[in-house]
């Protein structure tokens, strides 16, 4: 083995024929140790190699070549520099640092505890993998590369989706990557064209209460490699194999994969946390410190905020984009908490951060998927998101809906938005209506069912006084707080649920599923379950079976949603060719009013060979609905596509039934959606009762 001096990029430990090259950022350090390990389990370095500052420095950045080493080496580093957090410096040379560009981790022996406090943790410390990430077989593989317009998302936790029992498979398997790639033709059947996956950057599950795990993984130690936990060995290497077999397997299946990126902070938390990695290699580099340089800016709400914006940092984070783009082949990535990505070093919004618009404007990331969750702590930016690429998360879509259908006053006319698109969020005709990723319900927050079962959350069993998690939920127990065995309740909820769906997939934009909502997955009430890596969060597959009615409607929704032209939509209604016009139980005539609990709307093209009808009755009456005749004179009439008022199976057909209705006049259930279909050639229609765009932003509907 030689040692030589080695180039200053590209970053991390990159891997050569005759050895590797490794390239490590740390300023103001004022020297450097490259340890190497013989084996994944040795707790002392078999080598110490201490760089010069002469020989292995260029600028900020400490390097080395080091022959005869390759593929499969562990490595870590000592950083010495003054430790002063007067001045933000926290250099702690008898703490073992993890390279930030690791495509791999050993964390067998981590103790977040012993990052915490003095003295030497080599023996418990997190270790980087030189990894050659070209050695794997990507076969034919090839992205589905679904427009927006043609995708139906599906949000997912690797372990959670098949971690139970009964998802009927090996032990071994539960709760991986190897497990979610048996599980593809449910999500085949299901209709689903991209999972989001939350996150599977390694993390740090003993970021969490006493006795509890941080399962949902929001508490990032590595953003370049993927999660140890959900590989079948648990082993790093092959966690890189596992990760990619699942990509190339989804990518068989039709399916595109979106990763939940956690940029905007780490498990390293606050001045009290641990340090493994960026505190002792540039801490005023990497974190927003405040004013006296002692403590953390805090706009993520969990002890720390990535610095996103400084320029050696805002490289890192495209690095890492790039590679699972371009190396890993991912389909896109969903951004937490984006809007800490939006601030300069000092946690200012800035009007164009560069950082955004250089991840929007990169060519390697040219046909990813971009979606932010346009908040932070302080900072809410949905439909004021930088940039003309970018999705995002519809908070407000969210909200309206949830109050809308349990039959809260006021919302009819914020329901316009909701399925117009939301454009008085997203304000242009240039703009795609489908950069609206639309949703009722995601981790953060009650599941569907109990949505409709709970009025209050219930999360005594994360061992926070039930202090934690969102207090404003928007939901309706139905009359009874939980588990009921009243048959009245219970109906009311299954219709309640679908009503939701129904909503969600007659919507304008991009719809989002919540893993296990389509079969009642259930967290007892509990809205914040972030540390239950227990059944409580797991997806229980018997309810595949218990539940299959639900299931069949959700699956018929999304086939109409997939089938009709008029959600596969890349203009905002009334914009381009594609018209609405708005209804009450009159046609023409919408109440908008505060007491409405009511809306028709009537979708209409002359290009298409249908024309779709819908009703949204959440009022707790029937109400009559007189419905416009179809504007083809060659239509037969309206056919019942769906209506929630009805008992299974009549609830629902993607394929209209062979007789149109006999009357113009509908009786609408209370608390249901119908949805009418014509076919036959179409003329254009008045527009007398179309609702121009300047009016769906305009006279006060843009509340």
């Amino acid at each position: 083995m030689q040692v030589l001096p080695g180039k200053s990029y590209p970053l991390g430990a990159t891997v050569h024929p005759e050895g590797v090259n490794f390239s490590l950022y740390a300023r103001n350090a004022t020297a450097v140790e490259l340890l190497l390990f013989d084996a994944q389990d040795h707790h002392r370095p078999k080598q110490v190699i201490s760089l010069s500052p002469k020989y292995n420095k260029t600028f900020y950045y400490w390097h080395c070549f080091i022959q005869g080493i390759e593929h499969g080496q562990v490595y870590a580093y000592r950083v010495y520099g003054p430790y002063n957090p007067e001045t933000g410096m926290r250099f702690d040379g008898q703490k073992v640092l993890l390279d930030p560009y690791a495509l791999a981790v050993v964390n067998d022996t981590w103790d977040r505890e012993k990052a915490r406090h003095a003295g030497d943790n080599c023996a418990t410390a997190l270790k980087g993998i030189a990894v050659d990430p070209y050695r794997y077989d990507w076969e034919d593989d090839a992205p589905p590369n679904h427009t927006f317009e043609r995708t139906i998302i599906y949000e997912l936790h690797v372990g959670g989706f098949t971690k139970d029992p009964s998802s009927g498979l090996p032990e071994a398997m539960r709760g991986t990557y190897r497990g979610l790639i048996e599980k593809i033709p449910y999500l085949q059947s299901l209709g689903i064209t991209a999972v989001e996956l939350l996150p599977i950057q390694q993390f740090d599950l003993d970021d969490a209460p006493p006795g509890r795990l941080n399962y949902w993984g929001y508490s990032p130690i590595s953003f370049f490699a993927p999660h140890n936990g959900y590989a079948v060995g648990q082993n790093p290497l092959g966690a890189l194999d596992e990760f990619r077999d699942m990509v190339k397997a989804l990518h068989k299946a039709g399916i595109e994969v979106i990763l939940d990126v956690v940029f905007n902070h780490t498990a390293e938390g606050d001045e009290n946390g641990p340090t493994f990695s960026l505190k002792g290699l540039g801490n005023r580099t990497y974190y927003m410190l405040s004013d006296d340089k002692k403590q953390y800016k805090n706009f993520s709400g969990t002890g720390n905020t990535i610095n996103g914006n400084h320029s050696v940092v805002r490289r890192m984070i495209r690095h890492c984009l790039r590679y699972w783009a371009g190396v890993m082949r991912v389909d896109g990535f969903r951004f937490d908490l984006a809007s800490v990505l939006s601030r300069d070093s000092d946690g200012r919004p800035m009007a164009n951060p560069p950082l955004l618009w250089e991840i929007e404007s990169d060519p390697v990331l040219a046909s990813s998927k971009l979606i932010a969750e346009a908040w932070d702590v302080e900072l809410y930016q949905v439909g004021n998101f930088v940039g003309d690429r970018w999705a995002e998360w519809n908070g407000k879509f969210r909200d309206r809906v949830r109050s809308f259908v349990k039959g809260d006053g006021g919302y009819a006319e914020p329901m316009v938005q909701c399925l117009s698109a939301s454009p008085d969020l997203f304000r242009t005709y240039e703009r795609n209506p489908n950069r609206s990723i639309n949703f009722a319900t995601c981790h953060d927050g009650f599941t569907l069912n109990d949505m409709v079962s709970y009025n209050q959350k219930h999360n005594l069993a994360n061992g926070e006084g039930n202090r934690d998690g969102h207090n404003d939920n928007r939901s309706w127990n139905c009359g009874e707080e939980g588990p009921s065995d009243n048959l009245e309740i219970n109906a009311l909820r299954l219709q309640q649920i679908k009503n939701c769906f129904a909503i969600l997939l007659l919507a304008q934009g991009t719809p989002m599923i919540l893993m296990g909502d389509e079969v009642r997955r259930s967290q007892h009430g509990n809205n914040n379950a972030y540390c239950q890596d227990n059944p409580t969060s797991w997806f229980d597959w018997t309810q595949v079976e218990k539940e299959a009615d639900l299931l069949r409607f959700v699956r018929e929704m999304i086939s109409i949603n997939m089938t009709s032209p008029y959600f596969q939509e890349s203009h905002f209604l009334n914009s381009h060719h594609t018209t609405v016009r708005w209804h009450g139980t009159m046609p023409g005539e919408p109440d908008w009013g505060e007491d409405s609990r009511s809306l028709a709307f009537s979708l209409h093209n002359p290009a298409y060979e249908e024309e779709i009808y819908v009703v949204l009755n959440a009022f707790w009456e029937a109400l009559d609905f007189e419905f416009p005749p179809p504007s083809s004179p060659q239509s037969k009439g309206w056919f019942r596509l769906v209506d929630t008022g009805l008992p299974s199976p009549e609830d629902i057909s993607s394929a209209p039934p062979d007789q149109p209705l006999s009357t113009s006049i509908y009786n609408v259930a209370p608390r249901s959606v119908l949805v009418l279909q014509s076919k036959g050639a179409f003329t254009p229609i008045s527009m007398g009762q179309e609702m121009s765009y300047d009016r769906l932003v305009g006279d006060g509907i843009s509340n």
